[in-house]
């Protein structure tokens, strides 16, 4: 299915990849990459843009969107920085989407504004130690007292916590019953007492980063508490949908980049008298890249228009991110053997590409996973 952008929404692409070209040099993303610095100055310039609350309700702060707008501007943005392009995804996701949806009108009306002009960001916390893939065992536990919950226990691979004014946790409220049940989710300031943190080091997505957090008698005033008590899980089944819609859009403008880049090197560089792009092995290696970029788009848009209509389906958002995801791997792999032996330096962009690719195939669901939850809509 072809989704046709509207004159609105052609014209906000044409400005996001304006701002990209203007803003974000091929210099500026080493040097974070390199530095392990997060682009914080071109965050605070997307939020005074309004970009940030593109998926939040006029009401609070923001510009209204639906979810064709978060994957242009997700993108573009992901074309340009992949990293920056993660950083927003969070704030439309964990923000506007989660407690726009969930959180209670006093909620709303505290954080909402502030995560569209960018003065707070969020991330999420929901893989522990113990519960990775089979992520409803989750046992950091939430109990209430008084006006508060009190958490304890441990979250680990939270991506973007050193940037995060808000993390959204997933804690267990309740043993009994099954495991899905007795989950919800709570937003809580990174600054709370009994929060501490550690670094992981990783093999890319560097500027923004992942961590260890430890949660020791952190207390939580009940009103950040999203969702109906005990029934979180429904709640972050829809969030974890619409992040496979951000997630994908973003590593679709990626694989544009990393397109571009090898097909730029195919064209000048010469050998045996001729540019290596004219060598047969080489061109269909690069027409192989540009399918998986031009399905991936085509998935991402697909997808974005169904969740605007209220038609997007699980096994929809499982094929997205499974496709997306293993192209953006391909795509990089390919693109650095275009490269050669340049490709393995650090002074080319597709090294980067290559290590970040690898993380879209695990984090957020593995790619088996969304095999099996492809397999189980199709009844077997």
């Amino acid at each position: 299915m072809q989704v046709d952008l509207t004159s609105e929404q052609e014209m906000f692409r044409d400005a996001v990849r304006d701002f990209c070209e203007r803003e974000i040099s091929r210099d500026y993303v080493r040097e974070c990459d390199r530095e392990r610095r997060a682009p914080q100055d071109l965050y605070e310039k997307l939020g005074q843009l309004g970009w940030l609350g593109i998926n939040i309700p006029i009401e609070y702060g923001g510009a209204g969107g639906g979810a064709v707008e978060v994957a242009v501007l997700l993108e573009e943005v992901g074309r340009a920085f992949l990293d920056l392009a993660l950083w927003v995804f969070r704030a439309v996701t964990w923000g506007g989407l989660a407690v726009g949806r969930d959180g209670s009108e006093e909620l709303k009306r505290e954080v909402l504004p502030r995560i569209a002009d960018g003065t707070r960001s969020v991330c999420y916390s929901l893989t522990e130690p113990e519960a990775g893939s089979d992520a409803a065992s989750i046992s950091l536990s939430a109990v209430p007292d008084g006006d508060h919950f009190v958490l304890n226990g441990q979250k680990v691979f939270t991506s973007g916590f050193k940037v995060s004014d808000y993390d959204l946790v997933a804690a267990r409220t309740s043993s009994e019953g099954p495991k899905h049940h007795g989950i919800n989710n709570f937003l809580v300031d990174t600054s709370s007492p009994g929060i501490t943190w550690t670094p992981m080091e990783t093999l890319g997505h560097w500027p923004l980063g992942t961590a260890h957090v430890f949660f020791d008698d952190v207390r939580v005033p009940r009103g950040r508490m999203l969702g109906t008590l005990h029934d979180g899980w429904r709640d972050n089944a829809v969030y974890l949908r619409y992040e496979r819609l951000c997630l994908s859009a973003a590593r679709t403008g990626a694989s544009k980049a990393a397109l571009a880049d090898a097909l730029a090197y195919a064209q000048q560089r010469q050998q045996f008298g001729r540019p290596i792009s004219r060598f047969q092995a080489v061109s269909h290696r690069l027409a192989e890249m540009q399918m998986l970029t031009e399905i991936s788009e085509m998935l991402v848009y697909r997808y974005a228009d169904r969740l605007d209509r209220g038609m997007a389906t699980t096994r929809d958002a499982a094929i997205l991110k499974l496709y997306v995801c293993e192209a953006y791997k391909k795509v990089a792999d390919e693109g650095l053997q275009v490269l050669g032996g340049y490709g393995y330096t650090m002074e080319h962009d597709l090294q980067r590409h290559y290590r970040e690719s690898r993380l879209g195939v695990i984090g957020a669901g593995t790619s088996d996973i969304q095999r099996n939850i492809i397999a189980k809509t199709m009844g077997i």
